[in-house]
C-alpha cells in the first residue's frame, strides 16, 4: 500500500469509526454545554454539504433559543389538548417538558412545494435526512450528544403557526444537541448488510418482496 492508499484507508476508519459509535441521545440526558454559536455554524454548513438535487435547499431548521421555550411548550400542550381533550395535567406537563430538554433545539422542515427544477418530494426527503445526519455526526465529532424526537405534535397546527411554515412546509422532527450526562447505553444491534442488500437479476430469498 503507497503512502496514498494509506492516508485513503486512514480517512475511511476515521469516517466509520465517528459513524458507528454515533448514538442516539435521548434529550433528557442531554445537558449544558451545548454547541457555541461558532460550533452551531459549523454544524449547520455541514448540513449544507448534504446531496441536493437541483440545488433547492428543500429544507430548513429554526432554532428555538431558551428564551422561545415557552412558546414551543405551549404549542406542545396545545397539540395534545386539541388531540384529546380529556388529557390530563400531568400528560400536559409532559408535553411542556419536551420543550425545555437539550441546550440546543433544531426544528427540521421539510419544503415541499413547488420549486423549480420540481425534484420529487422523496428526493427532497433524502436530501433532508443526509443533511440531519450531517448535523448528528458532526454533533458527535465535537463530543456532544444528539438525538431526534417527533411525535403527532410535529404535525399539529398549533406548531405549524408557531414555526411560521408555509402551506407546503411540514415540521419532520426536533434535533437536540448537548453534553450527554448518565451512563453511555450499549450501542443497538445493527442489521448486516446481506439483510438490506440484493442484486438484481439474483434469485431472492424467500419471503422477500
Amino acid at each position: 500500500m503507497d503512502e496514498l492508499e494509506a492516508s485513503e484507508a486512514d480517512v475511511f476508519n476515521l469516517a466509520r469509526e465517528l459513524m458507528l459509535s454515533r448514538q442516539n441521545v435521548l434529550p433528557r440526558r442531554l445537558t449544558e454545554p451545548g454547541p457555541s454559536a461558532a460550533q452551531l455554524d459549523g454544524l449547520l454548513r455541514l448540513a449544507a454539504a448534504a446531496p441536493d438535487h437541483g440545488q433547492l435547499t428543500p429544507w430548513r431548521f429554526i432554532l428555538v433559543p431558551a428564551a422561545q421555550r415557552h412558546r414551543l411548550a405551549d404549542a406542545f400542550a396545545q397539540a395534545l389538548f386539541d388531540r384529546d381533550a380529556q388529557a390530563s395535567p400531568e400528560q400536559a406537563e409532559a408535553a411542556r417538558a419536551k420543550a425545555y430538554r437539550g441546550p440546543t433545539l433544531l426544528v427540521a422542515v421539510a419544503c415541499l412545494g413547488p420549486r423549480d427544477p420540481d425534484t420529487p418530494a422523496l428526493e427532497r426527503m433524502v436530501s433532508m435526512g443526509a443533511a440531519i445526519q450531517n448535523i448528528l455526526l458532526g454533533a458527535h465529532a465535537m463530543g456532544f450528544g444528539a438525538g431526534l424526537t417527533g411525535g403527532q405534535a410535529m404535525s399539529s397546527p398549533r406548531l405549524h403557526e408557531l414555526c411560521g411554515l408555509g402551506e407546503s412546509e411540514a415540521a419532520v422532527c426536533c434535533i437536540n444537541i448537548g453534553t450527554a450526562v448518565a451512563r453511555q447505553l450499549p450501542s443497538r444491534v445493527r442489521p448486516e448488510p446481506s439483510a438490506f442488500l440484493s442484486v438484481m437479476g439474483a434469485p431472492q430469498p424467500a419471503g422477500t418482496q
